[in-house]
């Protein structure tokens, strides 16, 4: 669910829940808040987490959602699945890129850390024009080479009937509350 009591979202929440949905079904948990992003990052016990940065952009819902989606399909995937969304929970995505010191804030991304330092980063630029398999291939490398968890986040069955949520960002009604 969302969280409305810091900076006012974007975006109206019920427009953007479908694009959170099909990451929920996927198996990530939403990072609502400053303190959720501290408690999950802020660790040291060899684990590897993902955290997907959420877009309303075409290339989060024509490539990134579904391409992490596949990837996490593999037998081998990252420890924890968390996401935060651009737009939406503000102070949190704020929080995930404050540790992201390496790049510009970039939204869609995906990010790997362990032990609280960031391992492989995605950016939007990396995600631009590619197939979600293309974004899969590579996850899936990572995930192979840093990642030691058993796969996949879901049965296959499940992951069949997960539909992606495709909607032009610029489409999307504002916030008004």
């Amino acid at each position: 669910m969302f969280n409305i009591t810091s900076r006012k979202p974007t975006y109206e929440q019920n427009a953007v829940q479908p694009m959170r949905d099909e990451l929920i079904a996927t198996g990530f948990e939403e990072l609502l808040t400053p303190d959720d992003v501290e408690k999950t990052l802020n660790v040291n016990d060899d684990k590897t987490i993902l955290v997907f940065i959420n877009s309303v952009c075409g290339c989060a819902a024509g490539s990134a959602r579904p391409g992490v989606s596949y990837a996490l399909q593999n037998n081998i995937i990252p420890d924890k699945l968390y996401t935060v969304f651009a737009g939406q929970e503000k102070e949190a995505v704020n929080k995930v890129r404050g540790i992201i010191t390496e790049y510009p804030p970039s939204s869609p991304s995906i990010a790997l850390f362990k032990n609280g330092k960031l391992i492989y980063f995605m950016q939007r630029l990396d995600i631009e024009g590619q197939a979600p398999e293309q974004i899969a291939s590579e996850l899936i490398q990572i995930f192979n080479e840093y990642c030691s968890a058993e796969g996949p986040s879901i049965s296959p069955e499940y992951f069949e009937k997960i539909m992606y949520a495709k909607q032009c960002g610029s489409k999307i009604p504002l916030f008004k509350g």
